[in-house]
């Protein structure tokens, strides 16, 4: 199932881009070499042109997700990519529950970030509507995160719940999707807002970089 990036999927969604004029985050199952594999966001701007790809970074290992078997940790870092209409940013499923990625996001200039999941109720399921608002709260941006509904045959490993939404930099929610419907969750953000809240919010202004060296040696 795994391919190269861009490959035949990408390719595919890149000639739905440029039909509809509209920027595209693609998850696949990436194939950097033989025995390499990636969990891959490719990115797409209006138009059609590849921009490029972020890996996952943080891949767990956890009953009925066994990613350590399949991926490989991302090397890419934390890029930012200018479409037509905003500077996006991706993180994908599992990394949403480490604020460390979320940051250097924001410090790369992210407008907008993309949470692609494939998650089932449980344990996080609490989780999904508490971290990614407050990602976007303390980093001044908004935060589009989909998940997928239903289930998994024969591996049945839960039932997916949806509940996708985007949330604006005070965290307050635009748009929410259902538990249980394949459907398309809109919204309209206003980019201007991000200055706004960050004129009243002086996170950025606020930060202290020399003094959380620990942060990287503990």
């Amino acid at each position: 199932m795994a391919e190269p990036v861009p490959g035949p999927t990408t390719d595919r969604m890149a000639a739905y881009a440029r039909q509809h004029q509209m920027a595209m985050i693609v998850p696949v199952y990436e194939r950097d070499q033989p025995g390499v594999y990636y969990n891959t966001a490719a990115v797409y701007d209006a138009g059609g042109a590849y921009l490029g790809k972020y890996r996952k970074t943080h891949i767990p290992h956890t009953s009925g997700f066994w990613e350590k078997y399949f991926f490989r940790p991302g090397n890419l870092g934390y890029p930012v990519f200018e479409t037509r209409y905003a500077r996006v940013g991706v993180y994908i499923c599992y990394d949403r529950h480490f604020p460390e990625g979320a940051r250097a996001l924001a410090l790369n200039g992210a407008e907008i970030v993309f949470n692609p999941s494939a998650t089932v109720a449980g344990l996080s399921q609490y989780l999904w509507k508490l971290e990614q608002p407050a990602h976007a709260v303390a980093n001044g941006y908004f935060m589009a995160c989909s998940n997928r509904v239903g289930t998994e045959a024969p591996w049945n490993i839960g039932r997916f719940y949806g509940s996708s939404y985007v949330v604006d930099p005070r965290g307050a929610f635009l748009a929410t999707g259902s538990e249980d419907r394949n459907e398309l969750v809109t919204a309209t953000v206003d980019l201007d807002m991000i200055e706004e809240v960050r004129r009243v919010w002086q996170f950025f202004r606020d930060r202290r970089p020399e003094a959380y060296g620990d942060l990287v040696r503990l």
